[in-house]
């Protein structure tokens, strides 16, 4: 596995270089948002570690750009600890966050769980289908009307949560847990912003929604009739 890491802190660089290479993963390293889309792009790097506030180019715009090209699972590192700076990561196209400073632990961790749900299986045909919607579980892609669609790995992860439960209403605290698998308990709004994106991505008329349901004061739902 190779990621790319682009950061203009070069010790930091280093020290999760050192980490990762122990680990067994190959890496490429990068110091600003340029740097980080031209080596998205000639690298095609498994995942991607991305500082926020870079120069030449900042990390929220880098992972927008690369998001036009490309659905490799993306961290965001952040010195901000507003929710509204995360929100803005996952706007962008990010599949998750982790502020600094940071224990490397954790951020092994999290790479290590983007990556296993990133992974695609050798064998297709395993699908899902409600509607328009089918999900290839193996390849981990989504279909709307036959059409492939780009999804981020959180945003696949979403889906197939809600389109395995089809009508059982979860509350956002719910699908963190669920989806997310660690806490996140301050930045609910996280659910949020997925379901908006999946809703532009996945409905006709994203503001009627077909699939993709609210229950108001409680959560959200797949809806199958």
């Amino acid at each position: 596995m190779k990621i790319l890491i682009v950061d203009d802190e070069e010790l930091l660089v280093k020290g999760i270089r050192f980490n990762l290479q122990n680990d067994g993963y190959k890496t490429v390293t990068g110091k600003d948002g340029l740097e980080a889309v031209e080596l998205a792009k000639q690298e095609q790097p498994d995942l991607i570690i991305l500082d926020v506030m870079m120069p030449n180019l900042d990390g929220l715009v880098a992972c927008a750009q690369i998001r036009e090209f490309s659905n490799v699972p993306i961290i965001l590192l952040t010195a901000k600890t507003d929710d509204i700076d995360k929100l803005m990561g996952f706007e962008n196209g990010a599949d998750d966050y982790i502020t600094k400073p940071f224990n490397i632990l954790e951020l092994k961790a999290r790479i290590r769980a983007l990556l296993r749900r990133s992974a695609t299986g050798a064998e297709h045909g395993n699908t899902l289908t409600i509607g328009n919607i089918t999900l290839d579980l193996d390849a981990r892609n989504a279909y709307k009307s036959g059409q492939l669609v780009d999804l981020t790995a959180r945003e696949y992860d979403m889906i197939e949560f809600l389109m395995k439960n089809p009508n059982k209403v979860y509350s956002r605290e719910n699908l963190l847990d669920s989806v997310w698998s660690y806490e996140y308990r301050s930045d609910i709004r996280t659910v949020d912003v997925h379901i908006r994106r999946l809703r532009e991505k996945l409905e006709d008329d994203p503001a009627e929604p077909q699939y993709l349901m609210t229950k108001w004061g409680v959560g959200y739902f797949f809806r199958k009739q």
